[in-house]
């Protein structure tokens, strides 16, 4: 089989789980529906991807270009690493509080080997996905793991002198238990879209003027 009939048969598989994705919800995708969608034989899938898990991720992953894609401007006001760190947050909040369940399946995923690897072989495939963004973002959409993608930019506001180092797993690890424990509420239905936005970055605000060692003046 040459190498172009087995990216187009990827893409294939990828395509169609990414619209039963977003038509019946990732619960009720299976290899049945993804292979009917895509035209091929159910087997067939698992030449390319090891479980139904692994294709979901790639299908998932798809659902965040918009977020990827929407940093650059989101960013365009930055003046400092602190200033990306929180407009990162809130871009990513606007973003994943509106498809939870997506989000979800990325970031807390059942996959067999490191997420990295999957993360890397996604954009390997559709690079396009990515977007042109500054190195230490570029950084951060690479990594797999959420506790590595927020030390990306946590350590950039070490670097410049807004947080202690010592103090740098403790934002990092605050913010994401954060942002786990909304994404929890909001897949539950506890909370609105609006609120849960506005309520994670009043927190992590909080939390950032807890940690900082030089004045900032918060943007918003």
């Amino acid at each position: 089989m040459g190498e172009k009939h087995k990216k187009l048969a990827i893409n294939h598989f990828i395509s169609a789980a990414d619209e039963l994705i977003n038509e019946v919800g990732i619960e009720k995708v299976t290899i049945r529906n993804i292979a009917q969608k895509a035209g091929y034989n159910s087997a067939t899938i698992y030449n390319y991807f090891e479980n139904l898990d692994h294709l979901i991720f790639f299908g998932a992953m798809k659902n965040i270009k918009d977020y990827a894609l929407a940093l650059n401007s989101y960013l365009s006001d930055s003046k400092n690493a602190m200033d990306r760190f929180l407009m990162v947050w809130e871009c990513f909040f606007n973003y994943a509080y509106l498809k939870p369940d997506i989000y979800n399946a990325i970031f807390f995923p059942k996959l067999t080997k490191h997420i990295e690897e999957y993360v890397e072989e996604f954009y390997s495939l559709f690079p396009e996905d990515l977007g042109i963004h500054h190195d230490t973002i570029s950084t951060m959409l690479l990594k797999g793991n959420i506790n590595d993608r927020g030390m990306t930019t946590v350590m950039d506001c070490v670097n410049e002198g807004f947080i202690e180092p010592d103090n740098a797993d403790k934002l990092n690890d605050m913010t994401l238990l954060i942002f786990e424990g909304m994404l929890i509420r909001v897949l539950r239905g506890a909370v609105s879209y609006e609120d849960s936005k506005i309520k994670s970055m009043d927190y992590i605000k909080t939390i950032v003027k807890s940690f900082l060692i030089k004045d900032y003046n918060f943007y918003f």
